[in-house]
């Protein structure tokens, strides 16, 4: 009988321990420092507790606040003492489930009341109180039924049926000394006083299992980080986000706004229009000197096209169905199906290809209400939508082009970017062989392009592996936008054929790609990165001219008629209103630039110029004004 495990740690040596020895002991031999600093360990691909003991030969990692894994498992050992303290504080209070995001952690309760501000100071002091305490964290395994039984006994029904559900014969559960106890397979940090830097910072209605037709609930929002230092950075970017959320600034600034009789659908108002506009003809800009024409593709079909494709199969609980004359028809969610018609309706030859379709026709998709947001989660969107069919032997060139266009494109709007590529999901259409061979192919045009990326197994779509971009904003946060998805599925499943340099029919390839994303979700990132101000070119007024006097006023008018005879958005404020009044208004309307007009700039054919930030730029000519601001826009600054 083995007596001893070998332990081989990351830098390759080895050591030999008892059976049963608790990974801390591997910590302690390493060095004091780091069994301080120890806060789990991987034993093998398993993350696993400082308590966990060694049965077998094994590779150890100490994972400390610096390992990849650290922030997370801080982050939920805070949201059981969120649970903890809540329970301490509401004892009637059932617990649902409390796990860790990208952005900190939640908990949602069974509780008679929601939760109010106080309520969530005092959670918070509670918090702190039990942290202070440095409680251990304990895991203790139980027979399955004396589990529910603790859990039944306390009033805990979910976790009972939790247990139910997922429990195996031998169940794990936490307890954070003698003050609570969870069902959950961790693992956690050794004790509660490593948990310093946290913050409750809001709650909301919520469902078990986020289905409105289960148990309403209270989730109680909290974040966490390892040093106040980090905290209290996450939170003013919190509060800087808050100031930027689109749908305030789109509510201010005229953008647009939303009716709960069209749920998920954007009412775009006259400046928001403009905007939306000025993005479709910049994208067209883009496009058409790259060789795409642009269709307008119907926005209903036979549920027999969406048989076809595969998305009856894999997406219908995602469309929006029609009843018709004994038949059903989907409102499109996206553009792909119908280009595949588009293709196939003339005969084709090698010499056709590429051939790059453009679509900025309406989508619609039936997302959950309860996920709606703003711009960034609807029903009723629009893409700047591609489809570039292809040989297989112009796939790299393609691939490499759309990779420069996606950096020009961002590089324009000062955006910045990481890359993910996306492969194989668990269900999807066609061979492995034609995914590995696709996936391939993407790799081989990232690394020629020298695209930095990182692999995400597994999220490619049902009919092919894609490239993701995810934008950083202005104050650092991810939003996914531009994509390019390789497709062998379709043309197979739509026939497609062109005939080759041998008089031969062949079967194209399809690259899905889309640059915005969803207009409706670019705009929300470029609200927010923005801070709703525009640069010159983008916004939907340019300039505002501003007379001292009525006197001034047709002087004011003839300025900006010269304005608008060369392309420029221009208002004029002619209210009777005081000239700092209307100043401030421009300024909070984030409006570039402000012409002020009196007796001088009248007599001398002039304007004094004031930016929205930089202020007071004295006077100039209106064609000085005209030359330096078409030179802006003409530069997209």
């Amino acid at each position: 009988m083995m007596d001893q495990v070998t332990v081989t740690l990351p830098d390759g040596s080895t050591r030999q321990m008892p059976v049963g020895t608790p990974v801390r002991e591997v910590a302690e031999g390493i060095s004091p420092r780091l069994a301080k600093a120890a806060l789990a360990a991987a034993v093998g691909d398993q993350i696993v507790d400082l308590t966990h003991p060694l049965e077998d030969d094994a590779s150890v990692r100490i994972i400390t606040k610096d390992g990849a894994e650290a922030l997370e498992l801080y982050r939920h050992s805070t949201a059981h003492l969120l649970a903890a303290a809540v329970t301490a504080l509401f004892p009637e209070a059932q617990c649902g489930i409390g796990p860790p995001t990208d952005e900190g952690f939640f908990y949602d309760f069974v509780v008679d009341h929601p939760f109010v501000p106080e309520d969530l100071e005092a959670i918070e002091r509670k918090m702190r109180e039990i942290a202070s305490k440095n409680l251990v964290y304990e895991r203790k395994l139980m027979p399955k039924e004396e589990a529910k039984r603790y859990f039944a006994d306390r009033g805990e029904p979910l976790k009972v049926q939790l247990i139910d559900e997922k429990g195996g014969p031998v169940v794990s559960c936490y307890a954070i000394d003698d003050v609570f106890m969870d069902f959950c397979t961790g693992p956690h940090v050794p004790s509660s006083g490593r948990l310093k830097a946290f913050k409750v910072l809001t709650s909301s209605n919520a469902y078990w299992k986020g289905d409105a037709k289960n148990q309403p609930m209270q989730r109680i929002y909290g974040t966490a980080f390892f040093s106040n230092k980090e905290l209290q950075e996450h939170l003013t970017r919190i509060e800087e986000a808050k100031k930027r959320d689109h749908r305030k600034l789109g509510r201010e600034l005229g953008l647009f706004t939303f009716h709960q009789w069209a749920p998920g659908a954007t009412f775009w108002l006259a400046h928001g229009t403009t905007l939306w506009n000025q993005l479709a003809d910049y994208m067209r800009s883009m496009l058409f000197p790259a060789g795409y024409v642009e269709l307008r593709t119907p926005l209903v079909y036979n549920k027999k096209l969406w048989e076809t494709s595969g998305h009856w199969e894999h997406y219908a609980e995602n469309m929006l169905l029609v009843e018709s004359e004994g038949e059903t028809y989907s409102l499109k969610p996206m553009n792909c199906p119908g280009h595949m018609l588009v293709f196939a309706g003339e005969v084709r030859s090698y010499r056709d290809l590429p051939i790059r379709y453009h679509d900025q026709s309406v989508l619609h998709r039936d997302e959950a209400s309860g996920v709606l947001a703003g711009l960034t989660r609807a029903r009723q969107f629009c893409q700047d939508d591609a489809h570039c069919f292809v040989t297989p032997e112009q796939i790299s060139d393609e691939v490499e082009q759309l990779l420069r266009l996606v950096q020009r494109v961002y590089s324009d709007f000062q955006l910045e970017f990481t890359v993910e590529l996306s492969t194989r999901p668990e269900t999807f259409l066609g061979v492995p062989e034609t995914w590995d061979q696709a996936e391939s192919q993407l790799e081989q045009a990232l690394d020629a392009a020298g695209q930095k990326y990182e692999i995400a197994a597994g999220e490619g779509n049902f009919y092919g592996p894609k490239i993701d971009f995810h934008v950083v904003d202005a104050i650092g946060r991810n939003w996914q936008c531009a994509t390019i998805q390789l497709d062998y599925q379709l043309p197979e499943r739509f026939e497609l054929k062109y005939i080759g340099a041998d008089n031969a029919e062949h079967r194209p390839v399809v690259i899905h790609r889309a640059i915005f994303g969803s207009f409706e979700r670019f705009i929300a990132l470029l609200i927010e990165h923005y801070a709703g101000a525009f640069p010159l070119w983008l916004a939907p007024v340019q300039t505002v001219v501003v007379p001292i006097a009525d006197r001034h006023g047709d002087y004011a008018e003839t300025v900006a008629t010269r304005l608008r005879d060369r392309g420029l958005r221009v208002e004029v404020d002619v209210r009777q209103e005081k000239m700092g009044y209307k100043i401030r208004e421009a300024q909070l309307r984030k409006i570039p630039y402000m012409l002020v007009t009196g007796d001088r700039e009248s007599a001398e054919g002039a304007v004094a110029v004031r930016h929205r930030t930089d202020g007071d730029q004295g006077p100039r000519t209106v064609d000085d004004f005209i030359a330096s601001a078409l030179d802006e826009v003409q530069q997209r600054r």
